[in-house]
């Protein structure tokens, strides 16, 4: 509360500091900049400060008009402050986080947290007033577009599929009435190339066209491969876009416009999805991952595996643990993008008082990742009979209760890890609009609309271990389950989800001017969402003790074991104990596949209330009252498969906004000043529950809502010429977020709520009796014991943790000076980024911190007098320094196999010696000041970061024609 007070203090300072500016000056001041902002804005130079139009409010603005916390930024100003993409925009855009590996985009801590389709984006993108469920659409190079804008805030009225957090709107430059042509080409280290070409002008009269292009490959990745024969990965690319546009001008009344855009990759490990960061830590030797083996379990120590092959000349040591930009794998990523277009179109009628518009369009895409889903460089390795199973004492395992090779035998187990994951999206969405706005010079203003908006998508993704003998065929199933295992072609999983999204919604805003400096704002939307469509899945177990952690289980079967019955019912399943019902609506089909619909069906009413002051010319302040809506989603997908509880429920925002805008001393100063406070209701959060309880089932991405949580903070912008030439950009946002109500919690990365800041709701305490293993006898046991240490699991209060993905300080500052000479002009700049730290979870635990960072760059543009050639050599990161573009994930590695009880059978370690785990809640007996033997530190948790990229130079050369 007191910062709330604080922030809303500071505001009312600096408005009654600005508002002392005399109206006869300002007034002045706005007749002065008028005839000399675009001259001035061409140049790069100048005195004033470039006036820049947005149709934010879905009408021609001024930026300084319209009461909404708002950053754009126009194609020449994208050129000079080198914004040529989406991290790029991020950087100078107060409260935007964009995570380039994922595609996910967050404002003021608002955004999505999955990259599952059911669950919707809480940021909407708008490619020419057409919806896009990505971001990719805001990285589009400034030859294609003529501007692009940051909405911060929920759009509750004005935009619809689920704004809760803003919108993005991207505007592509438009055709020209006269000729024009222009070429581009960039060349630059890493050996990337980029190429671009626009064309435009009449074909008729009231006719014209553009087209444009691009083309760009990068052969140099930002990560090496140590494996001898390895390409390097990270922003490999070679990929093309095009765009044709019509425009025309039917007659006085009607106008029309029209765009198609087509595009492709071929990707090298470049691209949404592909390597774009590094685990800080040794190779994870847990037992598994996903219910196969970890390939990083060759390097177990003790005795544990024989026969390895690994192709990293550096074995057994992360190559990241001495250079963050190295890595070792035996297999190459590869992102590729076919059957990708999209299409827009517009219809303006000019009544005489109002224009009816028409805006509808769509887009259509295939998307496909491979990649090596945690191989490495192991090729292959032995698991040793004896070793395998610790929860039993060495000398008394006989070989035919370990079964790991041919049953009966004690031969071992060799397990080829090389684990290719597919992942891939069909996407396919259409949008019609119909709004109708008034267009006199009148008091009293409106506006309103139709929308209706579907969209289908599949996500497919599976897994294969191409090399195992033991998956070929078919698959061994629990005696009792209702079918057989099927041939699964070498795979440990597969899900196939196919859902569809249907949405409709009406909305209207009126605003009037009821005296010459007061003016208020009234709008409201209804939406309704209807969800729908079907998943089918299946696993198969391989060669672990997950596959089967008791004597009675492990005598019975293959090392392969189809789980998918016990998957969906999230339980382990006793030998011959036939479960009943099928939970959640599962059914099996006799391919292996048990199969799920999904029907959800939201709707809301959202709207927003405001109030603007204009005291004097060029002088802005605003309340403003917004509620925003996102729809409910379903957690299905791979990392989602078969959840108990899959529907999770819609987000609700209420916004509470002041804003101030002004232009001081002539137009050389713009200010802009929002303060924000949000009250968040069901904030939908993944939670990753870690199968560590023995069950015969993999990890589960769970959705919940969080039931209240708040956003608040000021944003701060700001341009100033203070002489000529010299122009100086400061954007600031201070942004603290936190969690209100949340309540027993367990958090998968520390099961027993040891790590600082934990805050458990019960004592630590031993599991007692079987714990958590299946028997005859014990068929429902205590699914909360961690059998990784022998302790219970404790619920966490998450009350005062902090909103993912959300930096509490971001800074970003930009010198320019334009050199006026006879021949053209040199404008040098020089641009610096300071990020605090975020968190990737709602944990809020050291090992999902990313770390504060910053960045400087640097380019030079000449440009010629007659404005037709321009050259700008440009450094990104010029110390290169490590930036995080999101939070770090942090991951426990133990699994099932609890090494530190391996290690105690061979003498490696004491069990009971002084714990590095218990330093605030007590030790925990029974692990050592080693841990769990992986090297990781407490309880074997890694910590994987996301990097912004290394150091860049190069040159780009324009010209027009």
């Amino acid at each position: 509360m007191q910062t709330r007070i604080r922030l809303l203090t500071s505001g009312a300072v600096l408005l009654a500091a600005a508002l002392g500016t005399s109206a006869q000056a300002q007034t002045k001041a706005a007749t002065t900049a008028a005839a000399s902002a675009a001259a001035g804005a061409a140049a790069g130079g100048g005195s004033t400060i470039e006036e820049l139009v947005v149709t934010a409010e879905k009408r021609s603005q001024n930026l300084q008009d319209v009461p909404v916390a708002i950053t754009a930024f126009s194609s020449k100003t994208r050129d000079l402050l080198g914004i040529n993409s989406i991290q790029d925009l991020t950087n100078f855009t107060p409260g935007l986080n964009y995570s380039s590996g994922n595609d996910r985009n967050s404002i003021r801590g608002v955004g999505r947290l999955t990259n599952s389709h059911p669950i919707a984006n809480a940021v909407a993108l708008y490619d020419d007033g057409v919806f896009s469920d990505s971001t990719v659409p805001a990285g589009k190079t400034p030859i294609f577009t003529d501007r692009v804008e940051v909405l911060r805030g929920p759009q509750g009225t004005l935009y619809g599929r689920n704004s809760i957090g803003g919108a993005i709107n991207v505007i592509s430059a438009r055709p020209t009435e006269d000729p024009y042509a222009e070429v581009r080409a960039t060349v630059a280290n890493y050996g990337r190339t980029l190429l671009e070409a626009a064309v435009s002008g009449p074909l008729a009269p009231n006719l014209q066209y553009r087209l444009v292009g691009n083309w760009e490959k990068q052969t140099d990745g930002y990560f090496t491969n140590v494996v001898p024969g390895k390409p390097s990965e990270g922003n490999v690319i070679d990929q093309w876009f095009l765009e044709g546009q019509l425009q025309a001008k039917v007659n006085d009344k009607l106008d029309l416009w029209g765009k198609v855009d087509l595009t492709g990759w071929n990707n090298g490990g470049g691209g949404p999805g592909a390597r774009n960061g590094y685990t800080a830590a040794p190779f994870n030797f847990g037992e598994f991952g996903a219910l196969i083996p970890s390939a990083g379990f060759a390097c177990a120590p003790g005795g544990v595996v024989s026969n390895v092959v690994n192709t990293s000349p550096l074995g057994c040591t992360n190559p990241a643990s001495t250079d963050p930009r190295k890595f070792a794998s035996n297999v190459a990523q590869s992102v590729s993008l076919d059957e990708a277009y999209n299409f827009s179109f517009q219809a303006s009628y000019h009544f005489d008082n109002f224009d009816l518009k028409y805006i509808g369009g769509g887009s259509n895409y295939h998307y496909k990742l491979e990649t090596d889903n945690g191989g490495g460089s192991i090729s292959s390795f032995t698991i040793t009979p004896a070793s395998f199973n610790p929860l039993l004492p060495v000398s008394s395992q006989p070989c035919p209760a370990i079964n790991l090779g041919t049953p009966g035998g004690c031969s071992g187990l060799t397990v080829f890890p090389t684990n290719i994951q597919t992942y891939q999206e069909n996407f396919l969405n259409f949008s019609h609009e119909i709004n109708i706005a008034s267009t006199g010079s009148g008091p009293f203003q409106w506006l309103g609309g139709l929308y209706y908006y579907k969209e289908h998508v599949q996500q497919p993704v599976f897994q294969t271990l191409a090399q195992q003998p033991q998956l070929a065929g078919a698959i061994a199933n629990i005696p009792g389950l209702p079918v057989a295992g099927a041939d699964f072609q070498n795979r440990t999983f597969d899900d196939r989800p196919d859902i569809q999204d249907e949405s409709y919604a009406v909305f209207g805003q009126i605003d009037w001017k009821f005296t010459d400096t007061l003016k208020v704002t009234v709008g409201l939307r209804w939406s309704h969402d209807h969800e729908f469509g079907t998943e089918a899945g299946r696993d198969v177990c391989f060669g672990t003790t997950a596959c089967g952690v008791t004597p009675q289980l492990l005598g019975q079967f293959t090392p392969a074991i189809d789980v998918t019955s016990p998957n969906f019912f999230q339980s382990s399943v006793p030998a011959g104990v036939v479960p009943t019902g099928t939970p959640g609506g599962v059914t099996f089909t006799p391919d292996g596949f048990g199969h799920r619909s999904y029907d959800g069906v939201w709707s809301a009413t959202t709207g927003t209330l405001g109030f603007e002051w204009n005291p004097a010319p060029d002088t802005l302040a605003y309340a403003r009252y917004n509620r925003g809506y996102k729809q409910g989603g379903f957690q299905v997908g791979a990392v989602a498969f078969g959840s108990q509880f899959p529907e999770t429920n819609p987000e609700h925002l209420n916004d509470y906004e002041v804003g101030f805008k002004k232009d001081f001393f002539n137009r050389t100063l713009q200010t802009d000043v929002a303060l924000f406070y949000y009250d968040y209701q069901g904030l939908q959060a993944p939670l990753t529950v870690v199968n560590n309880t023995g069950g015969l089932a993999p990890s589960q991405n769970v959705f919940l809502n969080v039931p209240k949580s708040y956003s608040e903070g000021v944003e701060f912008e700001t341009t100033w010429t203070p002489i000529d030439n010299l122009r100086i950009l400061l954007n600031y946002s201070f942004n603290p977020t936190g969690i209100n109500t949340l309540s027993g919690i367990i958090d998968p990365t520390d099961p027993l709520a040891l790590a600082a800041g934990a805050k458990p709701l019960s004592p630590l305490q031993a599991c007692s009796g079987t714990g958590s293993t299946v028997t005859a006898a014990n068929p429902k046991p205590n699914i909360l014991c961690d059998v990784s240490t022998g302790f219970v699991q404790r619920p966490q209060d998450l009350k005062g943790n902090v909103l993912p993905n959300a930096a509490r300080n971001k800074v970003a500052l930009d010198l320019l000076y334009t050199y006026e000479m006879e021949r053209g002009s040199l404008i040098p700049s020089v641009s610096y980024v300071w990020r605090d730290k975020e968190y990737s979870s709602i944990f809020k635990r050291d090992y999902d911190a990313a770390p504060s960072w910053s960045q400087v760059d640097s380019r030079i543009t000449w440009k010629a007098k007659e404005s037709h050639f321009t050259v700008i050599a440009y450094v990104k990161n010029l110390f290169d320094t490590l930036g995080y573009d999101s939070g770090v994930t942090g991951t426990r590695n133990t699994g099932v196999f609890p090494l530190s009880t391996i290690a105690a059978a061979k003498g490696l370690i004491t069990p009971g010696a002084p714990s590095v785990v218990g330093n605030t809640n007590g030790a925990v007996p029974g692990l050592s000041q080693s841990g769990l033997l992986t090297g990781f530190g407490p309880e074997g948790i890694t910590r994987n970061y996301a990097l912004t990229p290394p150091r860049t130079f190069g040159v780009e050369f324009q010209y027009r024609f």
